[in-house]
């Protein structure tokens, strides 16, 4: 089967320049045969790269009808505001995921509760799964990845200095389900948002 040359991105596909396995540089993309995707294949070796989404998993903390953030010290959003959360190393589960995640961003011990939200990111390849979890106690700061951690109240929430997206909804869905006494497992996408016409870019 013919492979065609690696394209220069596209797809939320990473480029892949040379193979893994042999070090070859003769890679391409092309659909394996029992398969119905396309893969970066390498034409020498013959392995298959498979490319596949990253989980990131973390907490929401809550103490006494507060909820803990953290103020980011590092790239991207540095110096805005998150939930403690990052990537699933391997071997781990994502309960041990979000726990380590919580300790290491705000070096805070929470008893880990019930799944909350998983919210699928496909335009950069990513899944939030997050937890509620209950502080076991207020001996928490900020870790090497943030520049302060802190407890707030719904009022006092920094809604303009949160850092992405996917925290905001699930604060959002938060405060809402608290209101209504139930937490359901909330499941949803996030899409780029298409770019305004040119008609429109102007306007107001």
């Amino acid at each position: 089967m013919h492979t065609s040359p690696s394209p220069p991105g596209g797809s939320g596909r990473a480029d892949m320049k040379f193979c893994s396995h042999c070090g070859s540089a003769r890679i391409g993309l092309r659909v394996p045969d029992g398969d119905n995707l396309p893969r970066f294949v390498c034409a020498d070796c013959g392995t298959i790269h498979y490319q596949n989404p990253k989980i990131v998993v973390g907490c929401l903390p809550e103490w006494q009808g507060r909820v803990l953030l953290c103020k980011r010290a590092i790239e991207p959003r540095y110096g805005l505001w998150t939930l403690p959360a990052g990537f699933l190393e391997n071997g781990e589960t994502i309960v041990a995921g979000a726990l380590r995640e919580t300790l290491e961003e705000a070096r805070a011990r929470v008893e880990p509760g019930d799944l909350y939200t998983v919210i699928s990111l496909p335009q950069i390849n990513q899944v939030y799964i997050m937890f509620r979890a209950r502080l076991l106690d207020l001996d928490f700061g900020p870790g090497p990845e943030s520049l302060e951690v802190q407890l707030y109240e719904e009022a006092d929430i920094p809604w303009e200095a949160l850092a992405f997206r996917t925290i905001t909804r699930t604060l959002r869905n938060y405060f809402l389900d608290r209101r209504q006494r139930a937490f359901p497992v909330r499941v949803s996408s996030l899409e780029r948002r298409p770019p305004l016409p040119p008609d429109l870019l102007a306007a107001g």
